[in-house]
């Protein structure tokens, strides 16, 4: 009688379990990602034309949050947050005794989590330290829990569980663990950076099994990648293929726009400068407080420039106003105007200022430069702080080293070898046929449209110190013809020469001086000659110092030397071609 007592009580709570109803949970988990100072909508020069900017990206937020109720909504930011811009210099090293912008943008829209950036590393410790204190008294977790001091504790937070949709949701956040191939050390004194592969699934593991969530999702500043294991910057694929017991990845770094969604796990790359928005759907479905069913489903989001938070841009108007004045400021007037994207043709006014810069402030023997806007124009007349964006986009320093002759012309062949294609002796166009290496398609990563270099522009390196021509008939590791130095002394493949370049390239990005000088991250180092502050800087300070910047000025060809494509009948026809492609609006 007792036992069928019990039997009927077991009965009955099998009978009330198996017919309770189901709880759907949805969980709206948007991201932004390469922000790079895009903040006001409005630029400093009275332009009238709007920008992509955090302030339109506000007003998206709040329509979702007024739609679906806030308590519904998990934003995250995937990083590279503190450079790109002039706002975010004028906070990282000017306006220093101040709480910091970012912070207070970052409370104000109401994010949930940001991530660490290689970008937000590359400000400094000073910067990046300030920054990570701030964010934690506003009580919004800075996650990079690859980033591993010498005693083994994670410098930044490695993850938060927040309550959204009636849901536990796991958020773990990690750095790009290339960042000591980029930048010196001092940048990052005192840190590893562990691989996201196979890192992140044992800290998925671990963290899971201690917070036991209903949703888990990972937000990692690394490219997609191919997905191929081979990319050790680009690891986001690579992870969406492999990683278990993740709902979401959310990625950024290479500013490609990408979404994916299989067997309900989502990925989510939104692209940069606040031009859209990844915005990932998760539905759940609990049965007596276990998970049954997690579906992901993720959309990348345009972002309208021109639809702002109006309460937002008032509330930060004092700062958008200092920032202007700042960025206004001006240092000094211009000849001539000068544009970026006549570097893809050769020798030009653009890197010709840069180079009389670097090897005037260094006294080296050669520089290395690289278009490193893809295209902007500083017109004649008065020279602004913020056209020194334009001719210098980054917060990189300068470095001198030795390099032997054979290592330089190993270093051009690359370099070259990346930005044009062997062409034929008799080659007019007409057959298909292109000098420079380019595609018939978009490139978020800079704007191109329709067309777009196959590599990444920023790595096409010449030479200023130098007399030399590259012949674009001639096959890889025979096109960089050196004739001598820039004052007409011989140039010896067996000499050193000291060559002044960016601290990004002589981290060993773009591997133009480990597979192209051949020279290794340890030999580099040993090489060192001096190393210098940051370029940008320099130019600053050049322009301050000689106020009018006549052509003349920076094209002394006893100090830059010359360098050319040939030959002409090949070269001309072909390059004119090819510049009409990628910028449409060429004369």
């Amino acid at each position: 009688m007792k036992v069928s007592r019990i039997l009927l009580i077991v009965m009955a709570m099998m009978f009330v379990s198996c017919n309770s109803e189901p709880e759907r949970h949805t969980l709206h988990v948007v991201s932004t990602g390469d922000v790079h100072g895009a903040w006001f909508d409005d630029d400093y020069l009275d332009s009238g034309e709007k920008s992509t900017s955090l302030i339109a990206v506000s007003k998206k937020i709040n329509d979702l949050r007024d739609s679906v109720g806030a308590e519904n909504v998990l934003l995250i930011d995937a990083g590279d947050c503190l450079q790109g811009d002039v706002a975010p210099y004028y906070y990282n090293y000017v306006k220093t005794d101040v709480p910091h912008l970012f912070p207070r943008m970052m409370k104000y829209m109401g994010y949930d989590c940001v991530v660490v950036g290689n970008h937000d590393i590359e400000t400094g410790h000073a910067v990046y330290d300030k920054v990570r204190k701030e964010m934690d008294e506003a009580e919004i977790p800075w996650l990079g829990g690859n980033a591993i001091r010498e005693n083994g504790d994670i410098y930044f937070q490695e993850y938060k569980v927040f309550e959204r949709a009636g849901l536990k949701v796991l958020v773990l956040g990690y750095t790009n663990p290339n960042i000591p191939e980029w930048l010196q050390e001092e940048k990052w004194k005192g840190l590893t950076f562990n691989s996201l592969v196979p890192y992140v699934q044992e800290r998925v593991d671990a963290v899971k099994a201690k917070e036991n969530p209903d949703v888990t999702v990972v937000a990692v500043h690394s490219g997609s990648g191919k997905g191929d294991g081979k990319i050790y910057e680009n690891q986001g694929l690579d992870l969406f293929y492999s990683l278990k017991g993740v709902d979401l990845i959310i990625t950024a770094h290479d500013h490609k726009p990408h979404a994916d969604n299989v067997n309900g796990f989502a990925y989510q790359n939104c692209g940069t400068k606040a031009a859209k928005i990844g915005h990932s759907v998760i539905e759940v479905t609990k049965s007596n407080g276990k998970v049954t069913n997690v579906n992901s489903i993720t959309t990348i989001d345009e972002v309208d420039k021109n639809d702002v938070d109006s309460a937002m841009k008032e509330y930060f108007a004092a700062d958008y106003e200092e920032v202007k004045r700042f960025s206004t400021n001006k240092i000094g007037t211009l000849e001539e105007t000068i544009r970026t994207r006549e570097a893809f043709r050769g020798q030009c006014a653009y890197t010709n200022l840069i180079n009389t810069v670097m090897l005037g402030a260094t006294g080296a023997d050669i520089a290395f430069t690289a278009p490193l806007t893809y295209d902007g124009t500083v017109n004649a007349g008065d020279i602004r702080y913020c056209d020194l964006r334009t001719i210098y986009p980054f917060e990189n320093e300068m470095v001198v080293l030795k390099m032997k002759g054979s290592e330089i012309k190993g270093f051009l062949e690359l370099s070259y070898d990346r930005w044009i294609n062997t062409c034929s002796e008799n080659a007019v166009g007409d057959d298909g046929s292109h000098l420079l290496k380019i595609v018939g398609k978009d490139d978020p990563r800079n704007g191109a449209k329709g067309w777009s270099f196959v590599e990444k522009s920023y790595n096409f390196e010449s030479a200023a110190g130098l007399n030399y021509f590259v012949d674009v008939t001639k096959p890889f590791g025979e096109r960089v013809i050196i004739n001598c130095l820039a004052d007409n002394s011989p140039f010896d493949y067996d000499e050193f020469y000291k060559v002044a370049m960016t601290s990004y390239r002589f981290s060993g990005a773009g591997d133009l001086l480990t597979d192209g000088a051949g020279i290794s991250a340890e030999e580099a180092q040993k090489r060192v000659v001096a190393k210098y502050r940051e370029i940008r800087d320099l130019i600053n300070d050049f322009v301050i110092d000689n106020q009018n910047i006549k052509i003349d000025m920076i094209s002394d060809k006893k100090v830059l030397g010359e360098w050319r494509f040939e030959p002409a009948n090949v070269v001309e026809p072909l390059m004119e071609k090819d510049m009409n492609l990628l910028f449409p609006d060429v004369k």
